[in-house]
């Protein structure tokens, strides 16, 4: 057992995109999820606009060409925020670039080893925003981990397909010292 990780930007992602689609399938045919086909197909749909957004960045996790775990994240621009947010986050993180990890996944069998703390810990390593933000469904137990690991909450988003989902932040100053400009 090897485990190897990788990074990726932009269009260099796209020789992953079958592999991120096979896993993210796996993962979210999960509970408390439970998607399907449509949901499957709608993430394939996504992925090449989400490689294109400035400060895209994928970190893959492997053994033995396998995949096995990946996380991926794009600049959120100062002054936005998720759409369908409940309410605005706190004026400092609202006007700051933001990295938006969009997946954060690990095949089921591979959990419990470091796989997903190593993937986030590359994926955020070195980045330029002063913050990242994810949404979580709070029903599931990745929710759990996230706050264990020091993401706060900061809202919900109120989609009209799915659950609410938290909206969770992290500063990287703490992590990366101050950003880079």
């Amino acid at each position: 057992m090897s485990i190897s990780y990788r990074h990726y930007t932009g269009p260099s992602s796209a020789p992953w995109v079958d592999r991120l689609v096979d896993l993210y399938a796996v993962v979210y045919a999960e509970p408390p999820y439970e998607e399907g086909p449509e949901e499957v197909e709608g993430f394939r749909a996504k992925l090449p606009e989400d490689m294109s957004r400035p400060g895209f960045e994928l970190v893959i996790a492997t053994d033995d060409e396998f995949l096995i775990g990946a996380a991926y994240g794009w600049t959120m621009p100062a002054g936005t925020w998720w759409s369908k947010a409940d309410r605005e986050p706190p004026p400092d993180l609202k006007a700051a670039e933001k990295l938006a990890i969009m997946e954060w996944i690990v095949y089921p069998g591979r959990r419990g080893q470091g796989i997903g703390a190593q993937l986030i810990r590359r994926l955020i390593s070195g980045r330029s925003e002063s913050w990242a933000t994810l949404a979580s469904d709070p029903r599931s137990i990745a929710r759990v981990i996230y706050g264990r690991a020091g993401w706060g909450d900061v809202g919900k988003s109120v989609l009209p397909w799915g659950p609410t989902m938290d909206l969770l932040a992290l500063s990287l100053a703490s992590i990366n010292g101050a950003p880079r400009r």
